[in-house]
């Protein structure tokens, strides 16, 4: 038979200061979409994977959760780990004493800044893997979007395994998780560029459509503001 969907999970690394911790722990109570963890995540808002393990060396991500208060209540908000036609939904229920990675690929990191110098200083200044705009920009030129939403970061999120949204705004700084849709993390930012190139930094300077280029209409801070 194969083994569908299995992954074999390595240690995940820690962060410090701006950046939540990523926290392994589990299951202690399940009712119905809402459940309990042993020991809290960092930040309300973090989402985090639940692994069933099958025995025999044999686990499998079965859901997502968010933590909703810090006491460590959480929901569960979807199995669609997968983003494969070809493989089918994992149906295993959610029980206690299944794992929880809270912050899962959150060394995975999409940065939306105003300009190439910005983004310059901040991917220098952090060692993540850095997933390139100009990645996200295609994916939007295939979608047809104009600009970047909660819903179209979830969905690039889940088929390129971005664990965070790195977001330059009009002097502050955030961090988007995009599964939870829930802002992570804060911070102010100065010495930023007047206006910025809309809807963001990337290197193309024309995909497709006008409206996806340098000298394309819109306001990047407004854009930033409204995600």
């Amino acid at each position: 038979m194969h083994k569908i969907a299995l992954m074999a999970l390595t240690s995940l690394p820690l962060f410090a200061g701006f950046f939540p911790s990523t926290v392994q722990t589990s299951i202690s109570t399940v009712e119905k979409n809402n459940v309990s963890i042993k020991k809290a995540l960092p930040v309300n808002g973090m989402s985090g994977i639940v692994i069933h393990n099958y025995s025999n060396s044999l686990e499998a991500i079965t859901s997502y959760l968010t933590q909703t208060s810090s006491d460590g209540s959480a929901k569960l908000i979807g199995n669609d780990i997968l983003q494969h036609d070809a493989l089918p939904t994992i149906n295993t229920t959610v029980t206690a004493g299944d794992k929880v990675i809270g912050g899962y690929l959150y060394n995975n990191v999409l940065l939306l800044a105003p300009d190439a110098n910005t983004y310059a200083k901040i991917t220098s200044a952090h060692s993540k893997k850095w997933i390139h705009p100009d990645l996200f920009a295609l994916f939007l030129s295939q979608e047809g979007d104009a600009h970047p939403t909660k819903a179209n970061l979830a969905t690039f999120a889940k088929e390129y395994q971005v664990g965070l949204i790195y977001i330059v705004r009009n002097g502050s700084a955030v961090l988007l998780d995009p599964i939870s849709g829930q802002i992570v993390g804060k911070k102010a930012m100065n010495n930023l560029p007047a206006q910025g190139q809309y809807p963001f930094h990337m290197r193309f300077e024309e995909i497709q459509t006008s409206w996806f280029s340098k000298s394309g209409k819109g306001n990047y801070y407004q854009v930033m503001e409204s995600i």
